[in-house]
């Protein structure tokens, strides 16, 4: 990560330690809907009575509900962040439930809120990735230099998202696509501020980072029984580090369907 557009007189270990916590406390709040979720997620396997009336799975549905609002009213959200979130749970919820159905994996607990075997928070736990990009390109003024147009961007999310369902039946292209991702992002930069200095990183890097918080995210998800692989139906243990593959692929697709609606902006020095 580079610095850019200094010209203050502090010393570089005092102006790295100082944008450093200012880059995680602005990271934490950019992610404020993903953080609750996965708050209400484990709060709710220690706590959420077995014999509840309502089901554990639509009460985090209407709790997910509750908060995309809350946050709307509040001004933390804008409506066009809102149209990129509804457009992740729609795919997200597709795609739950056709790997549901070929046993990718299974939501355990009974719930009234459900298409097929997904219950309905599963979309919201997609979509609060969407929520994460949308409100960083806001927070971190985040510009670019080198991007992809947005034909090459829209064939590449495309072919991630075809390539989730059509691997179950023909080869997969997930190598084929993670190369042709490296390709069209060579060259791009992404440029964040923070305060009023702006700092660089390949985008590349920053995609390998969101999909590891989100492979992260998903440990505390199984461990808290929202959903669980074959593997540990007889006991928890780690998604397994592969899975990573399919996050990065997920974070593109994320990203771009966010350029949708928010364009990139150019970095101009």
């Amino acid at each position: 990560m580079r610095v850019l557009g200094n010209r203050s007189g502090d010393t570089g270990f005092s102006r790295g330690v100082r944008a450093f916590i200012l880059f995680g406390v602005k990271q934490a709040w950019v992610s404020l809907f993903g953080g609750l979720m996965l708050l209400a997620l484990l709060l709710t396997h220690w706590f959420y009575p077995a014999d509840a009336v309502l089901p554990r799975y639509d009460f985090l549905t209407l709790l997910a509900i509750a908060i995309q609002c809350m946050m709307l009213r509040l001004g933390l959200e804008t409506w066009d962040e809102v149209a990129v979130i509804l457009l992740f749970h729609v795919a997200g919820t597709a795609m739950e439930v056709f790997k549901t159905a070929v046993g990718s994996w299974v939501y355990p607990e009974a719930s009234y809120l459900h298409i097929g075997g997904v219950p309905l928070f599963s979309g919201f736990m997609y979509a609060s990735v969407g929520s994460y990009i949308a409100r960083a390109c806001r927070a971190f003024d985040l510009r670019f230099t080198g991007h992809p147009g947005l034909r090459q961007t829209g064939a590449l999310t495309l072919g991630i998202y075809a390539n989730f369902f059509l691997h179950h039946y023909w080869i997969d292209c997930r190598y084929v696509l993670m190369l042709w991702t490296a390709f069209a992002f060579r060259r791009c930069m992404v440029y964040f501020r923070i305060g009023r200095t702006f700092h660089r990183m390949p985008m590349l890097l920053s995609f390998v980072l969101i999909a590891l918080f989100i492979w992260f995210s998903e440990n505390l998800g199984t461990f808290s029984h929202a959903w669980l692989y074959p593997s540990q139906r007889d006991g928890w243990s780690m998604v397994s580090i592969h899975k990573l593959g399919a996050w990065f692929m997920l974070t593109i697709m994320s990203y771009v369907i966010v350029t949708l609606v928010k364009r990139p902006v150019k970095y101009v020095a």
